[in-house]
């Protein structure tokens, strides 16, 4: 059995159903609208998502992070001209902060469950974490919404003030950094930035814990490279090794109530996917 027969099998024992269409659609030609009706169910009348789309997030209330991950999949299915992104852009204008951006998450998480780590402050301030990566995608496809000048604006000040920065935080800012439509401004921030961005990497493709691991950083070939071909061909050797026979693929983070194994696992079991035929590994 091939990989992606594996990784199939995976997907229909622990996937779901967006997924599993997702997997569908990308590997073995079917339907992307159908994934596109799945995506809608998540999607609130405010225009943003909830309902478990970030598996962490289990209430049905719209929070911005989830904003973020339909966004990635609308962005593999070339799908950004979707009413889906207008909607969830006059969400994120509606909760944005007054500094321009989103928080990472907002009050109405409270009293819903949820991972412990999404707490929200009574006014919570404008986070990187979505905020630079919902922009950089709107930029990527040229969309263009009143919500999306602010965004950028903040994403540009809260990036000259960084030092030092979490992986989450370093994601964000290279991804943003990959895909704003200003390059003389990205290179500068990137080539100022590279040696904490790559301090919070682990280059040990074995390390346990929470560990973010080059291709979560780079997980296709990018205009701004921070790894060399040695250091990325060592760990996607480690992501073909993939077996797919664990509930948990991928997940080296805590697993809090049993149902986020399965969810978040069939999400990065795509996403492993994804990655190794970005990089020549799997056919196109």
């Amino acid at each position: 059995m091939d990989m992606l027969d594996r990784a199939e099998r995976y997907l229909q024992l622990h996937g779901r159903l967006i997924d599993r269409l997702r997997f569908d659609a990308l590997f073995r030609g079917g339907s992307r609208e159908r994934v596109l009706d799945a995506l809608r169910c998540y999607q609130n009348p405010d225009g943003g998502f909830g309902h478990a789309l970030e598996p962490d997030l289990r209430g049905a209330g719209s929070q911005p992070e989830p904003v973020e991950v339909a966004f990635w999949i609308l962005a593999e299915l070339d799908a950004f001209d979707s009413p889906m992104v207008p909607a969830a852009c006059d969400y994120l204008l509606r909760v944005s902060a007054q500094d321009g951006g989103v928080p990472f998450v907002l009050p109405s998480v409270r009293g819903t469950p949820s991972a412990p780590w999404w707490q929200a402050d009574d006014d919570p301030p404008g986070h990187l974490v979505p905020t630079a990566s919902l922009a950089g995608l709107l930029h990527e496809h040229g969309i263009t919404h009143p919500w999306l000048p602010a965004a950028t604006d903040f994403c540009w000040s809260r990036i000259a003030s960084l030092e030092e920065m979490s992986p989450y935080d370093a994601r964000a800012v290279v991804t943003f950094l990959n895909l704003v439509p200003d390059r003389d401004r990205a290179e500068a921030e990137f080539a100022r930035l590279r040696d904490a961005i790559l301090a919070t990497v682990a280059f040990d493709p074995h390390e346990t814990g929470h560990a973010h691991f080059p291709p979560d950083f780079a997980p296709e070939p990018s205009r701004l490279p921070l790894f060399s071909a040695e250091v990325m061909d060592t760990h996607l050797d480690v992501l073909m090794a993939t077996r797919f026979d664990d509930e948990a693929v991928g997940v080296n983070w805590s697993v809090w109530t049993p149902v986020v194994a399965h969810e978040w696992g069939g999400h990065l079991a795509v996403h492993r996917l994804k990655t190794l035929r970005a990089y020549g590994r799997l056919p196109g």
